[in-house]
């Protein structure tokens, strides 16, 4: 991905439709604000070109200067960390998923909540879920869209093969017909990156484990889990390779659209970049379902897009109004990412499932229409709990990446995996329990 690239947007023309938050002074006698943005560089460059120009536009209709950063994917943490050591940067900045470990730097948003809830309908439990601390009951983010995280995989090894990857059992009976026919493998990442990270907790949902429970207590120790790492540690060895290990989050786009995998967990980013590049692959790359294990059909956002203000904001009431106003403009953000960022107010797009059935760019034209019940069967990361502090530090430690990827190389047992994994998790939470964020 590329670095730092500044787009700062001073002018456009547009009409948009006003909060009822505290909006900035629309005096012509007062200082025009400034509202300073930071967000990544999306998969979809037409979202960035409707982003920047929204915001150029909104920024008319309120009497400020909008900026808009635009960073890498590898950078965006990094940037807000040094932001929030320093307390200087930005207003509002956009994660790919929760960062609770901010609660302390960021504001409440749960006016921002509120007023979305009351101009634009309920969001989705998965919103509130990856956003809360029922713990402080502070929201530490607002989430103004999910990302799904389908199965990509080559409909015509798989057919030949004569399997559906459906659930994870075909999958890896499957993958291993097809690796010993043709030497394409299946591309689920085991290395220290978003992708592997995201694939492998939808996995280890779907055997029945998680890293935690309800309450928010860590609960990876379990039969449970100890199933699902010896499940990827015979996929691992019958229908994979070993490049999965050093997997970059750009590496199962690259290994499908070059014909190096047969199946791999990943937003449509790969259909559409074969769609865009007219590569002749792309009318062999189907999408399906997150693959159902023996305790459910569960799956994770590819990214969870949260919003958060600083605290230490120059212009927090114009970051407040631009997010609700934003959600107001779901629909367009739908359109403007190819249907990429699905909508966290989903009355905002209620046409959702008759856009994906006749898609424009599609070949087939219903190839996303398998994307419709998306909303329903995605979860948060840290379910069936709420995302928390402990849980982003393991996540950005990558505790479970490194837990599945020992046991698949045969450098621990299943068991001993689990087992080093949960104690690293307890120490986590101990740490974030007594810091009070648990």
């Amino acid at each position: 991905m590329p670095g730092v690239s500044r787009r700062s947007i001073l002018r456009a023309a547009g009409a948009l439709g006003a909060a009822s938050l505290t909006l900035p002074s629309r005096g012509r006698a007062a200082r025009r604000k400034r509202l300073r943005i930071l967000q990544w560089n999306h998969f979809v460059p037409g979202y960035d070109r409707w982003f920047d120009a929204y915001a150029g536009s909104w920024g008319e209709q309120h009497d400020t200067d909008v900026s808009v950063d635009h960073v890498g994917v590898n950078a965006l943490n990094a940037t807000a960390a040094s932001e929030a050591a320093s307390r200087r940067g930005h207003d509002l900045v956009m994660f790919l998923r929760p960062r609770p470990v901010h609660e302390p730097d960021v504001i409440d948003h749960r006016e921002i909540l509120e007023e979305c809830q009351r101009l634009h309908g309920k969001p989705l439990d998965l919103a509130l879920r990856s956003t809360r601390n029922p713990g402080t009951g502070k929201f530490h983010g607002f989430c103004d869209a999910v990302v799904p995280d389908p199965v990509n995989y080559r409909s015509d090894l798989w057919a030949e093969a004569g399997q559906t990857p459906d659930d994870w059992d075909r999958v890896r009976i499957g993958g291993k017909a097809i690796k010993a026919r043709t030497g394409i493998a299946v591309g689920i990442g085991l290395s220290s990156e978003d992708d592997s990270a995201v694939a492998l907790r939808a996995l280890l949902l779907a055997f029945g484990g998680a890293e935690q429970d309800a309450s928010g207590a860590p609960a990876l120790q379990s039969k449970q889990t100890v199933e699902a790492v010896k499940y990827v540690t015979a996929l691992y060895q019958e229908a994979m390779t070993p490049a999965v290990l050093a997997w970059d989050p750009s590496s199962n786009n690259r290994a499908m659209l070059a014909g190096q995998s047969s199946l791999v967990m990943n937003a449509i980013s790969i259909t559409r970049s074969a769609e865009n590049d007219r590569l002749p692959i792309g009318s062999k790359i189907a999408l399906a379902r997150p693959p159902r294990g023996p305790a459910r059909l569960v799956g994770l956002p590819h990214a969870t897009s949260v919003y958060v203000i600083w605290s230490f904001a120059e212009n927090v009431e114009g970051a407040k109004a631009f997010l609700v106003d934003l959600v107001g403009h779901s629909r367009e953000a739908f359109q403007a990412s190819e249907s990429y960022n699905f909508p966290s107010f989903p009355a905002q797009v209620p046409d959702l499932g008759a856009r994906l059935a006749r898609d424009a760019k599609g070949s087939p034209p219903e190839k996303y229409a398998v994307l419709a019940d998306a909303l329903d069967w995605m979860t948060n990361l840290g379910a069936p709990g709420h995302a928390n502090a402990a849980l982003d530090e393991a996540y950005g430690t990558w505790v479970l990446n490194t837990m599945f990827a020992r046991a698949a190389t045969g450098a621990d047992s299943a068991e001993q995996a689990v087992s080093q994994a949960d104690r690293k998790l307890r120490v986590i939470w101990e740490k974030w329990k007594g810091r009070g964020l648990l």
